[in-house]
């Protein structure tokens, strides 16, 4: 499979929006506000993180999460508020090796409960992006931390393993409200369950497997329904791609039958539509999920990724 890795980009809100199973909890962005509560206090290190937490914790979680609106993820720094913050809480729920300041964090903490999802599935190397040029492109200091693709979220069925354990955990750490988590991670792995279906199902007739994005994140979703992402890596959101580059995209775009030239709802469309109009090609969003905003195409992470699965088979063309 021909999948590219790369790390979170500039793209990122920690917003949550909770729907789906009852009614749930606020989550604040204040993460000051997780300590000292009369419930289960969670702080979530992002989004996708922060919306597990939710969707399991129901109504006896407060959870938080340390990446505010509009910041990048991977650039987070923990201030002294949020640190302390942290302390005070009854459980972390992070994704190590994304956030080096929230790692060393976690790491210099006492709390009991320290829960990475990247330890309850499995992680993997993606492979190149168009034109093989990997290396000598990339800008992000933080990219290689340890060489693994960190976009498990982007798999519904990766992200149900996460959610299994997930609920493990609060049910250990929490045991007064074990009935509850286990119930609300029943649910809410069948309702990823469904969505790993309508993925399968919606993307397993198209006209073309290959598909074209300039934010490498969907390694693990290409790997799963049999598509080909080709990442055009490397690249800032305003910079212009050079001609070569063009050439090469194509070239391909025109052997795999590619019609689009997918971005990100939160960055710059420039580079997208500077390739797209010079190969003859549309343009359309593929959202990574890494927060929601009034941008967003939906009000979670389930909706957001029906509207991504929507924009796949429109670019894909179904039989």
């Amino acid at each position: 499979m021909n999948v590219r890795r790369r790390l979170i980009s500039g793209t990122a809100v920690a917003a949550v929006t909770a729907l789906g199973l009852g009614t749930l909890s606020a989550c604040s962005s204040d993460s000051a506000a997780a300590a000292n509560t009369d419930k289960f206090d969670v702080v979530a290190s992002f989004y996708p993180m922060a919306f597990l937490a939710e969707q399991i914790g129901g109504d006896h979680v407060n959870v938080t999460s340390l990446t505010e609106p509009g910041q990048e993820p991977h650039d987070l720094e923990i201030s002294a508020k949020q640190t302390a913050a942290l302390q005070e809480s009854d459980a972390v729920l992070y994704l190590k090796d994304l956030q080096p300041s929230v790692d060393d964090a976690v790491a210099q903490s006492e709390i009991k409960t320290k829960i990475d999802a990247a330890s309850l599935t499995t992680l993997e190397k993606h492979g190149n992006e168009v034109g093989g040029h990997a290396a000598e492109h990339d800008d992000h200091e933080n990219e290689e931390l340890s060489g693994l693709d960190p976009h498990i979220w982007l798999d519904p069925v990766r992200y149900s393993q996460v959610a299994e354990g997930v609920g493990k955990a609060f049910e250990k750490a929490d045991p007064d409200h074990a009935a509850d988590y286990k119930a609300n991670t029943t649910a809410l792995v069948k309702k990823l369950g469904a969505l790993n279906t309508q993925f399968k199902d919606g993307l397993a007739n198209t006209r073309t497997k290959v598909f074209v994005t300039t934010h490498a994140a969907f390694g693990y979703l290409a790997e799963r329904y049999g598509l080909t992402e080709e990442a055009i890596n490397g690249l800032d959101p305003e910079s212009e791609p050079s001609a070569a580059r063009v050439k090469e995209l194509e070239k391909m775009a025109k052997a795999d039958g590619v019609t689009t030239v997918f971005y990100e709802t939160l960055v710059s469309d420039k580079t997208a539509k500077t390739i797209a109009s010079d190969a003859n090609l549309k343009t359309d969003v593929l959202d990574p999920i890494e927060g929601i905003t009034k941008k967003s195409r939906g009000t979670d992470y389930f909706s957001v990724q029906e509207a991504n699965l929507k924009a796949l088979k429109t670019a894909l063309g179904t039989k």
